[in-house]
C-alpha cells in the first residue's frame, strides 16, 4: 500500500504546497459549474486531461473508465501517468495555472492542503450523484471533507491488518481466528507461552508504529485533535485518548519483544522479523504479504492468515486508510466533463470489476468491500475487514507537516518505552498540534 499521506515526508512539503497554491484564489476562470452531472451529453471533439499516479490504477481500469466516458459524452480523456518524484511541486504548480489538468489523482490526506489553497473544486452539491448509492469509506471521504465541504471523491483504499503465521499458531494450539479482544489476548498468551525466546514476539509491534498506536486511541473513542470553528486543538490529553495510550503501552509491552519499544517498522524491517520466524504476527498493510513471501521462500500464501485487530470497544479497531481520491481542478475549463469522468471512476461497476477485480485494491465503499469478501483468501480478507471501520487524521493543510516529522513516532515510542508518561507524551504532542494546525 502506498503511503497514506502521498506527500513528500517533510514539513517543507507543506510550505512548498501552500506557496505554489497561493495563486489559486479568485482569479480562477473555470467553466460554469453545472447544476448536476448529466447522464449523457454531446461533447464530441472535446477532451479532459487526467493525471494519474504511477501504479495506482491498471491500464485495464483506465481503459474501462475512458470507454464508458466516451460513450456517455463523445469526448476523449487524455490520461497522463505521473511519477512520484517531485509530484507535490509539479501538481501544485499545475493546479495554480489557468490550464490545469481537469482531474487529478491525490493521496487522501493531501486533499485538505489543495482545498485550503483554493486549487480544488467544491463538489459538495454533486455528492449524491457521485456516491451512486454507495457508502464511502470514512478514511477516504473524511480527509476530503474540509469545513463541511467535499473536495474529492474516494478512489481506492489500502488498510492494515494483523498478518499471522498459521503454522506457528497451530503449533501453539490455535486454529481459529480471534474476533474479540479477549480471544486475541488469550491466543497471543498461548503463542507466547509456546515460544519463550527473549527476542520472540507473539505480535511484533515496534514502538514507533504510530498507525497502530492511533488505532488504540480511536478504539477508546479518543481523537488526535478536534476542530472547533476552524481552530484545531490537540486532544491526546483527554481522558479517552489517555485510556487509549495506556492500552497501547500495555499491549505493546506484553506481546512485542522489549527491544522493539524504540524501533520503527523498517529498521529492522518488520516483515523480515516475521519472515525469520521471530514473530508470529505483525500489523502491516496489504503489500506486506508479498514482502514476507519474498523474504522467506519456504512460506506460501496459504501459510499466512489475516484479520482485523479486535478492540476493547467490542468492535474492530478503527484503522487509518491509505489510498487515493479524485479531485477536480478549481480552474478547469471542463468541469462538467470532469464530473462525468470522476463519477464513472467512482462507480460500483469500475470499483468492483476493475479497482478490486483487476488490481486487487480495496474498493471505495462498504458495499464494494462486502461484495468482495466472499472471493478473498485468508491472506487478504483481513485488510478488507479492517477497512470497514476507518478513521482519518485531521483534514487540515498543516497535517502533512506533522506526519512528515517524527512527532508521532516519538509520541508512541516514548509511551511504549516508558521515557514519558502518557500524560507528558500527550502534552508534548498536543503542543505540536496546536502550533501546526492553526
Amino acid at each position: 500500500m502506498h503511503s497514506t499521506s502521498r506527500v513528500v515526508p517533510a514539513v517543507a512539503a507543506s510550505a512548498v504546497l501552500m506557496l505554489a497554491l497561493a495563486g489559486c484564489g479568485s482569479s480562477a476562470t473555470p467553466s460554469s459549474a453545472p447544476t448536476s452531472i448529466p447522464d449523457s451529453m454531446d461533447a464530441a471533439g472535446e477532451k479532459v486531461t487526467v493525471w494519474v499516479m504511477q501504479d495506482d490504477y491498471s491500464q485495464d481500469t483506465l481503459d474501462a473508465i475512458n470507454t464508458t466516458f466516451t460513450k456517455r459524452t463523445g469526448a476523449k480523456a487524455d490520461v497522463q501517468i505521473q511519477q512520484w518524484d517531485g509530484i507535490t511541486t509539479k501538481l501544485s504548480t499545475a493546479l495554480s495555472t489557468n490550464n490545469p489538468p481537469d482531474v487529478v489523482d491525490i493521496g487522501n490526506t493531501q486533499v485538505a492542503g489543495y482545498a485550503d489553497g483554493g486549487a480544488l473544486m467544491d463538489i459538495t452539491k454533486y455528492r449524491d450523484q457521485l456516491e451512486q448509492g454507495q457508502t464511502w469509506l470514512d478514511g477516504l471521504v473524511d480527509p476530503a471533507t474540509v469545513d463541511g465541504s467535499l473536495y474529492a471523491v474516494p478512489g481506492f483504499a489500502g488498510a492494515r491488518s494483523v498478518i499471522y503465521n498459521k503454522k506457528t499458531w497451530a503449533e501453539a494450539g490455535i486454529t481459529t481466528v480471534p474476533t474479540t479482544w479477549d480471544e486475541l489476548t488469550a491466543d497471543l498468551d498461548q503463542v507466547k507461552a509456546a515460544n519463550t525466546a527473549s527476542d520472540f514476539s507473539a505480535l511484533y509491534l515496534p514502538g514507533q508504529h504510530w498507525y497502530v498506536g492511533m488505532q488504540f486511541v480511536w478504539d477508546a473513542d479518543g481523537e488526535i485533535a478536534v476542530d472547533t470553528d476552524g481552530i484545531w486543538t490537540g486532544e491526546l490529553g483527554s481522558a479517552k485518548a489517555q485510556d487509549g495510550l495506556a492500552a497501547w503501552k500495555e499491549f505493546q509491552n506484553t506481546y512485542s519483544a522489549a527491544a522493539s519499544r524504540t524501533l520503527s517498522t523498517d529498521s529492522p524491517e518488520q516483515e523480515q522479523i516475521f519472515a525469520d520466524g521471530k514473530a508470529s504476527a505483525i500489523v502491516a498493510s496489504n503489500g506486506a504479504v508479498d514482502v514476507i513471501l519474498g523474504a522467506n521462500p519456504s512460506l506460501t500464501a496459504d501459510d499466512l492468515g489475516t484479520f482485523a485487530l479486535p478492540g476493547q470497544s467490542g468492535k474492530t479497531q478503527p484503522v487509518m486508510l491509505g489510498g487515493s481520491d479524485w479531485g477536480i481542478a478549481a480552474k478547469s475549463s471542463n468541469q462538467e466533463l470532469a464530473l462525468v469522468w470522476t463519477q464513472i471512476a467512482a462507480s460500483p461497476e469500475i470499483q468492483n470489476d476493475y479497482v478490486f477485480g483487476v488490481s486487487g485494491w480495496i474498493p471505495n465503499s462498504t458495499e464494494g468491500i462486502e461484495a468482495a469478501q466472499a472471493t478473498l483468501s485468508d491472506s487478504k480478507v483481513g485488510f478488507f475487514q479492517a477497512a470497514l471501520n476507518s478513521r482519518a487524521t485531521p483534514a487540515s493543510p498543516g497535517w502533512s507537516g506533522i506526519e512528515g516529522s517524527n512527532a508521532l513516532q516519538e509520541l508512541f515510542s516514548s509511551v511504549a518505552n516508558g521515557s514519558a508518561t502518557t500524560k507528558a507524551a500527550a502534552a508534548t504532542f498536543d503542543a505540536v498540534v496546536d502550533s501546526a494546525l492553526k
